[in-house]
């Protein structure tokens, strides 16, 4: 049974998402704040991370900015309407998903199952390998390297990444990316596709890569090795 962490000031909130949760057959752990949920996170090494923005002791971006120095564990924000810029500052800080409230607890669920599915369910045959001169994309370990270093990250980031690879000519649009890289062919804005392009290239830039070409006037495609 896969843990997932709730972390929201707001008590009826965790209890209705825990609920939803273990109805759907995840167990679940509960923080009020942002330091209790660091101190759930590591001892109880959850598969996902349900995580508010605005809290007491730590808000959510603080919290997301912290996991990530440990851990790729995938998070899903829980937002208003109001909170653009901080939706667009968690995903760059390497969110994986977000929900504005209020949400449907259906919803919440189904945007779960579909990020712990991208992390965990290669989309080709198991133990293959896309290999792009210095880049490897590891599907059934679910790992991207560049020249042999591993490069962390998160579930939507490798998903994205693993569609320009299996594609390697092919330039997307952000409305082809919709559709391949997010379950269901999910809307998501613009700039959410570009935050975690920009997040994908910071992190292959600390190694001196940049697995991705801007093609202007259409999106994006995999960049010549």
């Amino acid at each position: 049974m896969q843990k997932v962490l709730v972390v929201d000031d707001d008590a009826h909130i965790r209890d209705v998402v825990c609920f939803a949760l273990r109805r759907a057959g995840y167990e679940t752990l509960q923080a009020a704040d942002g330091l209790a949920a660091l101190d759930q996170a590591a001892r109880e090494k959850p598969a996902l991370v349900v995580l508010d923005i605005l809290m007491p002791e730590l808000n959510g971006t603080d919290v997301c900015r912290r996991l990530r120095e440990q851990t790729d564990t995938p998070i899903i924000f829980l937002t208003s309407k109001d909170q653009e810029m901080d939706r667009i500052l968690g995903l760059e800080l390497g969110g994986d998903d977000y929900v504005v409230k209020p949400f449907s607890p259906g919803e919440l669920v189904a945007r779960v199952k579909a990020v712990l599915r991208r992390r965990g369910a290669p989309v080709h045959e198991a133990g293959q390998k896309l290999r792009h001169g210095r880049l490897v994309i590891d599907l059934e370990a679910h790992v991207a390297l560049w020249d042999g270093a591993k490069v962390a990250l998160t579930a939507m980031e490798f998903a994205l990444l693993r569609t320009f690879a299996a594609h390697p000519r092919r330039a997307f649009t952000r409305d082809n990316l919709m559709v391949t890289a997010y379950p269901g062919g999910r809307y998501v804005s613009d700039r959410t596709i570009d935050s975690h392009i920009r997040h994908i290239r910071s992190k292959f830039g600390a190694l001196g890569g940049d697995p991705i070409e801007t093609v202007h006037g259409v999106g994006y495609k995999l960049a010549v090795a």
